[in-house]
């Protein structure tokens, strides 16, 4: 199934809301929390075009994955969120 084509910025506002569930998750080490309000915290620096903004959230996202103490479905997300900064290109 093709996906539709979606602006740079409404990839990256999908991403803000699924990490969202990340920092709200109390079940989510805090760590691992921080590191998703950091990447979001890039993602919404306007002084950068899009395409730096989802790299720099990429690379918080990319350590945090391998953290052992993730919960399994926390770690698709992030992975989910990582597919999608990847296709936002300047």
């Amino acid at each position: 199934m093709a996906t539709p084509m979606y602006s740079n910025e409404a990839k990256i506002r999908q991403a803000i809301v699924m990490l969202m569930r990340i920092v709200n998750d109390t079940a989510v080490p805090r760590n691992i929390r921080r590191a998703a309000t950091e990447a979001i915290k890039q993602l919404r620096d306007e002084s950068l075009s899009p395409g730096v903004r989802a790299a720099n959230a990429v690379s918080i996202l990319d350590e945090i994955s391998q953290d052992p103490n993730m919960p399994v479905y926390a770690r698709t997300l992030i992975w989910n969120i990582i597919s999608l900064l990847e296709t936002v290109r300047d």
